[in-house]
């Protein structure tokens, strides 16, 4: 076994929150060289690159492997902007699995865990983009709730991330647990008292807060001050990449290389090869949009997919998948969309 010790520095874990329309996205963007898998298209006025906007949950998480399978990472950051429209894409899929219309109709808040395990999954696949050197931003809105300790007289309201959050299936506390660095937002708010005893605000500068307090949910893990300006300039230094030495090598090219010079009309030139065709445009009509966009991503055809629903049995050979009942392609071709994409492999 081999100990090791120091500092170890990499990509950064990040959780992003606070009441809508506080900048968030215009926040995250600041990142270096971010990519944005925008949820709810909250980027459509903004100058970034993103990634198709995702129909499902499972296209998420096949655009998270995408990143992380690339032989150069396209970005230095990926953001998914945000966790709560996440999770709604993510709530959607399993009601699709299980062939329900609301959460509540399974028992036990089953429906919950699934929800709670499918969460997990997007985490791990995050974690394999961080292995990459790749930062991970999660945004998310900020919700007001009760809170009582246990061991304390009353209540009272705090910020808290707006996720699932029941005791068997927290997705509020699984996120907090694996961010390094959690950034609430928040406008700063002072209250006075006039002369006739009536209380008024003001004040309404954008802040960041970076550590716990009772009344939100914050850390750090690089001692920054409590309190910072909504500004990327505050934080950058947590993301500066360390400086990579190149050395200069020069290469000796042959004599007998020689440049040709380019013939004067175009249809001088030879080609070693023919042109071939184009191939026709595969026919998408009259299938549901969100499996159009898994089978893109993953470059899988009509064809292909017709053919391993046949394979396991599911549909008669010739029917076409356009005719597919929408519970089968709901249920087993988008809400398992890696076990169809594994039997096409």
């Amino acid at each position: 076994m081999e100990i090791t010790r120091g500092v170890q520095r990499g990509a950064q874990r990040v959780c992003i929150y606070g009441p809508e329309g506080i900048g968030k996205t215009t926040l995250a963007a600041q990142f270096p060289n971010p990519l944005f898998i925008d949820t709810e298209g909250s980027t459509r006025h903004i100058d970034v690159a993103r990634l198709p906007d995702p129909t499902s949950a499972a296209q998420v998480e096949q655009e998270l492997h995408w990143v992380a399978d690339q032989p150069t990472p396209p970005c230095s950051t990926v953001v998914i902007d945000t966790a709560d429209w996440l999770e709604k894409l993510i709530k959607q899929q399993v009601m699709d699995q299980l062939q329900i219309k609301s959460m509540e109709q399974m028992s036990y808040g089953k429906a919950y865990v699934y929800v709670w395990e499918a969460f997990g999954r997007m985490l791990s696949a995050c974690d394999r983009i961080i292995k990459r050197g790749v930062n991970v931003v999660f945004t998310a809105h900020a919700a007001l709730r009760k809170f009582e300790q246990p061991d304390e007289l009353g209540a009272y309201d705090r910020w808290e991330l707006k996720l699932q959050n029941s005791a068997k299936s927290n997705i509020c506390a699984m996120l907090k647990e694996w961010a390094d660095l959690i950034l609430f937002c928040n406008y700063e708010i002072h209250t006075y008292k006039t002369e006739d005893d009536k209380v008024k605000a003001s004040g309404g500068q954008r802040v960041m807060y970076t550590s716990h307090h009772p009344s939100w949910d914050a850390k750090n893990r690089h001692g920054l001050p409590e309190k910072l300006p909504m500004d990327f300039s505050t934080i950058a230094h947590i993301f500066q990449a360390q400086p990579v030495t190149v050395e200069s090598v020069s290469v000796q090219i042959p004599a007998e290389f020689k440049v040709q010079e380019a013939p004067q009309n175009i249809e001088d030139i030879e080609l070693p090869f023919e042109i071939p065709d184009p191939e026709p445009a595969e026919d998408f009509s009259g299938i549901d949009q969100r499996l159009i966009d898994l089978m893109k991503g993953a470059g899988v055809s009509v064809a292909q997919v017709e053919q391993a629903v046949v394979r396991k049995g599911y549909m008669p050979e010739g029917m076409p998948l356009k005719d597919y009942p929408k519970d089968f392609v709901d249920g087993c071709l988008i809400g398992a969309w890696d076990k169809v994409l594994a039997t096409i492999k």
